[in-house]
């Protein structure tokens, strides 16, 4: 038995700790509320990750620190840097490797399949501090400071998952209601599961050859929002989904009085055209193959807070 410690307790974090412990791993959960999934071989503790003394305190003797946690979209410039740093630091007092759920802003608007040879090239401010974050851990292991590895995938499916589908079109398409969503309705969009985020994490972390760069999640064939909302009516038996196009100027106005609308305004571009993921590469490298989109969706519709009525 080796321990693990995950950082966060979100869809991704949570769903790591699941796995770990099923396979009868010691698993160490860091938040700040001391939250997290209660089950057998999980120990939830409160700690404040930011500080790289508690962290490295709380890792000492980990074969892996996972980075799984998530600042609120608006408070992304302010709190990644230190929590950033404060990882880094752990992992290097302590010798344990860092695995990190990273994701593809950093690469900023491509015409193409986005691969993990792409350089990365924020158009936006999350992007800028994304790509940061992935730069400061390159060049400590680089620099023989540090091991660590980069995990990235794209809007999330599953329980937990927060994405502008799940929130602003599934619930409404479940209750039988038209929904609205800035985005091209029939643009290709990838949509990865965190249960394979979670397993590509810990194939990661077990695997020093696959340190030192970045990988994309095993995920599924892309689907539009038109199309993945018509699959979750067909599942739950709920009428034809209605989805509408909002218009990029709603968004902003909305932007005015919602702080969540307003940070999505500058990453436009990832809705609005094709965004598509090429995981090819970790599927050959470790034999995962993504979760089928019905699945994936299934469990996100089953984990909602609340049971849509018609």
């Amino acid at each position: 038995m080796s321990l693990h410690v995950i950082v966060g307790a979100g869809p991704v974090g949570s769903a790591t700790a699941r796995i770990l412990a099923d396979r009868g791993e010691q698993v160490r959960l860091l938040t700040r509320g001391g939250g997290g999934p209660e089950a057998a071989g999980i120990e939830r503790v409160a700690a404040d990750a930011t500080d790289p003394d508690v962290l490295a305190r709380h890792a000492e003797g980990a074969v892996a620190l996972y980075s799984c946690a998530g600042p609120a979209y608006h408070r992304w410039p302010t709190e990644w840097p230190p929590l950033g740093a404060a990882l880094i630091r752990a992992a290097e007092a302590t010798g344990t490797v860092l695995v990190t759920t990273g994701n593809l802003y950093g690469y900023g608007q491509v015409d193409a399949p986005m691969t993990e040879q792409l350089p990365l090239r924020p158009n936006s401010v999350k992007g800028e501090v994304r790509a940061k974050l992935w730069a400061d851990a390159l060049a400590a292991h680089q620099a023989g400071r540090i091991r660590t590895a980069e995990v990235r995938g794209s809007d999330y499916l599953g329980a937990g998952a927060n994405t502008p589908f799940t929130v602003m079109v599934l619930p409404k398409v479940l209750a039988g209601r038209r929904a609205a969503v800035p985005a091209d309705l029939d643009a290709p969009h990838s949509w990865t599961y965190v249960g394979d985020v979670a397993r590509t994490l810990i194939a990661v972390a077990g695997d020093d050859g696959a340190w030192g760069r970045a990988w994309h999640v095993p995920t599924a064939p892309p689907l539009s929002v038109r199309a993945l909302a018509a699959r979750a009516a067909e599942l739950t038996g709920a009428p034809s989904a209605k989805v509408a196009a909002m218009p990029a100027v709603a968004l902003r106005i909305a932007g005015a009085f919602n702080p969540a609308a307003r940070e999505l305004v500058e990453v436009q571009y990832q809705l609005r055209r094709p965004f598509v993921l090429d995981s090819s590469a970790a599927t050959a490298a470790f034999g995962i193959d993504p979760t089928p989109t019905d699945d994936a969706l299934r469990e996100t519709i089953d984990a909602l807070p609340t049971k849509t009525t018609r």
